[in-house]
């Protein structure tokens, strides 16, 4: 008990660094999201080349992924966080030189490079600090980053860029950046590899070829990057589609979009992540379950966002985004319990070329093209529905093959 307080305690610290770097990681992704119209109307982009923005974000993050793998697990993991917060920032800010459609493609690129280093360190040093049952709690905690920074993501783009042009919240939002890097850097702990492990060894779970013989960290992969082609390709076009489906100004669709995404996200990840805690006690199989019917519930939601009357999107995109929101914690839980440390950080540095490489790499892309050839984004945002189907059927699959817990193996 002495042992678990006092690593719980200088914890803290390191755990708050993390979680306002995430944070800043999300706002900096969706500002562009939330002022596609004025961007638009600049560089006369079609919904495809807007659409191909995300992909280049995605497609440098993915194939960045397994380098800043492979280093995590070798070296110090704090400077090459800190590395990674400096880049993004930098390139953040870097939006406010940006006078053409080929210089904006290559600038969302640059921040994919940085984004990849921080997605990947951050998850191996929490798991560090808590054993397999608490990792749960703590980054169910973590990821209310990516709902509250995706909205303020959003409110900044659509707000500030109203008022003072589309570069102007990428300056503004940059700034924090370098701050929350240079005290992670100050403050910042680097706890011992492995020494919260407490899942028995094996093959599958200890080595880099393993991973591909591994059944619970492969469904939890899969099921996770069909999910991320449906959220990705949401999340990049949702603003716009109420702007178009349902008449709102740029400023409005941002603001509706963000204070939905905070609530349902806040609620939503926690909730989740209390379900899966409590549930986890009496069922190792709860991670994938919860996850499961968490994006079973989102589809009949989002058939009635994309296809039904227009007064009922915002409800419709509320219900959505609360059952998708239920599936952080436990979900990327499920992908860090699934290995040990010794590959932990190369594990996730795969899972994440994985769900971008088979996820958003190509949806906000193909969603844009499929609304230019049919004049509807309606038809274009419809097709992220197959995939939550397919995500539903392949974590459904996956809970028969989640680890047993320490406890759990010795009872």
């Amino acid at each position: 008990m002495h042992t678990s307080r006092s690593r719980i305690g200088p914890a803290l610290g390191t755990v708050s660094l993390l979680l306002a770097l995430n944070l800043l990681n999300y706002i900096d992704r969706y500002i562009l999201s939330g002022e596609v119209s004025p961007i638009q109307h600049e560089f006369h982009a079609t919904d495809q080349q807007m659409g191909a923005l995300g992909t280049a974000f995605f497609f440098v993050y993915m194939f960045a992924a397994p380098a800043t793998g492979w280093l995590g697990d070798r070296f110090r993991r704090k400077p090459l966080i800190v590395a990674g917060a400096t880049l993004w920032s930098l390139a953040t800010l870097a939006a406010i030189w940006v006078h053409s459609y080929s210089t904006l493609y290559l600038r969302q690129a640059l921040v994919g490079i940085g984004e990849a280093t921080f997605g990947i360190f951050a998850p191996a040093v929490l798991a560090d600090f808590y054993p397999e049952r608490e990792r749960n709690r703590i980054l169910s905690v973590f990821y209310v980053a990516i709902p509250v920074g995706a909205a303020l993501g959003y409110l900044a783009g659509g707000e500030i860029g109203s008022a003072w042009g589309w570069r102007a919240p990428f300056f503004v939002c940059a700034l924090p950046g370098f701050l929350a890097a240079a005290l992670y850097m100050w403050m910042g702990r680097e706890p011992e590899r492995g020494s919260m492990d407490h899942i028995g060894p094996s093959l599958d779970r200890n080595t880099v070829m393993g991973l591909f013989r591994n059944p619970a960290f492969l469904t939890a992969t899969f099921g996770l990057a069909m999910l991320t082609f449906a959220m990705g390709g949401i999340s990049w076009w949702v603003p716009e589609f109420l702007r178009r489906v349902a008449g709102m100004s740029m400023g409005n669709a941002s603001l509706t979009v963000g204070a939905t995404t905070v609530i349902d996200g806040i609620a939503g990840t926690l909730i989740g992540g209390w379900i899966a805690q409590v549930w986890l006690h009496r069922n190792h199989r709860a991670l994938y379950l919860v996850s499961a019917w968490s994006v079973a519930l989102t589809l009949p939601c989002g058939v009635l966002l994309f296809f039904g009357p227009h007064a009922w999107a915002v409800p419709a995109l509320f219900a959505a985004e609360f059952f998708l929101f239920l599936n952080t914690g436990p979900l990327n839980t499920a992908i860090v319990n699934s290995v040990n440390a010794p590959v932990r950080a190369t594990a996730i540095s795969v899972n994440l070329f994985c769900i971008h490489a088979f996820g958003d790499t190509f949806s906000p892309q193909i969603i844009g093209a499929i609304s230019d050839r049919t004049h509807s984004l309606s038809i274009g945002l419809g097709a992220t529905l197959v995939f939550l189907l397919i995500s539903t059927a392949i974590l459904f699959a996956g809970a028969r093959f989640a680890p047993m817990l320490e406890e759990q193996q010795t009872s």
